[in-house]
């Protein structure tokens, strides 16, 4: 599947290994977490970037205390409808102090890019190169947000402080023309 990273489509150096599939001694791999919870040692052993990959039901409480040793963790969408992943992705950020690659993979739909990101997405697997530049624009097309979040523009709210304190124009700052 294609990769957006930083507004581009990029070639994914990461390997997702199979259960059973021995662990090559270099290249940066994903493993499931399952896999992590018995071959811990060993795939610490390796010289190489270590990933994981979490399912939508998996909770990153598991591996909260080991996000550091993470350079690629992977949260799955298994259908548009199911957000977890969204709750998963603050934590790892937020709460957490996870600083490295997190990845939206599954049912990533450009509709919730921007979303993903404002969570603390850098990563997108997309079903088709062809769309990038639509999966591009989507990062920029809201610029105003109600809600706070954890990356991205500063909610309303906050916008609205600032602007009270500095004696700004609220309407005028977000760029609408009076009535």
């Amino acid at each position: 599947m294609p990769l957006i990273k930083g507004g581009e489509v990029v070639e994914d150096p990461w390997r997702l290994l199979a259960e059973e599939e021995p662990a090559p001694a270099d290249g940066p791999i994903a493993v499931t977490l399952e896999r992590w919870q018995r071959e811990q040692n060993a795939l610490l052993s390796r010289a190489a970037p270590l990933g994981l990959r979490l399912k939508a039901g998996q909770h990153p409480q598991a591996v909260a205390e080991e996000v550091a040793r993470f350079a690629l963790i992977a949260l799955e969408f298994p259908k548009f409808t199911d957000g977890r992943a969204y709750s998963y992705a603050r934590l790892l950020r937020e709460r957490y102090g996870y600083k490295g690659e997190l990845r939206a993979v599954g049912q990533v739909l450009r509709d919730q890019l921007l979303f993903m990101h404002r969570c603390g997405f850098d990563a997108f697997e997309i079903a088709r190169a062809d769309a990038a530049e639509a999966w591009r624009k989507a990062l920029g097309e809201i610029g105003v947000f109600y809600q706070p979040m954890g990356v991205g523009a500063a909610a309303v709210s906050e916008r609205r402080r600032e602007l009270a304190i500095g004696g700004g124009n609220l309407r005028g700052n977000l760029g609408r023309r009076r009535a």
